[in-house]
């Protein structure tokens, strides 16, 4: 396929994409607190000291709000970040757990419960700005796992507090 072809290729999908994330109108739903006792489980450390994994019980955390998004993946190469694809915007290490998006502060916690169940996301990184702030961005170490995760639409997610 001539680079031509190739071009306009990638500028009727880029409208595409566009176009799918104009037409659904996110909503945010705000959630209620059913049980206002936290529980604290122990987490576990790797020999460094450093907090890896931390297992939370459901009554842990409280769901603040749902937001439904278009959730997709990148990677750390120059061509899906800037000039230090290891730097988030937020200036930390990228890592397991990471997430960009344009709408909620650093450091928010997000779950992701149709796609990842349990799994708490942090906000870390932010997208180009034409991505706009309904659609979030899941860092993986490997180009083609993120490549294979593809665009997920509609995905409800709950931004909650630890």
């Amino acid at each position: 396929m001539s680079k031509y072809l190739s071009n306009r290729f990638m500028l009727a999908n880029m409208v595409a994409v566009i176009i799918l994330a104009s037409a659904s109108i996110p909503q945010t739903i705000s959630a209620e607190l059913k049980n206002s006792e936290t529980t604290i489980v122990p987490a576990t450390l790797v020999k460094n000291g450093h907090l890896t994994i931390c297992k939370l019980d459901k009554s842990s955390y409280e769901i603040v709000k749902t937001i439904k998004m278009i959730i997709t993946a990148y990677s750390s190469t120059p061509d899906q970040t800037d000039d230090t694809p290891f730097i988030t915007a937020s200036n930390k290490r990228v890592a397991d757990g990471i997430i960009a998006n344009n709408m909620l502060p650093f450091g928010t916690k997000v779950r992701i419960p149709e796609l990842y169940g349990d799994k708490i996301f942090t906000v870390e990184d932010r997208m180009h700005s034409r991505m706009g702030k309904y659609r979030a961005d899941i860092w993986f170490a490997e180009y083609q796992q993120a490549k294979n995760f593809g665009a997920k639409h509609g995905i409800q997610v709950e931004v909650v507090e630890i």
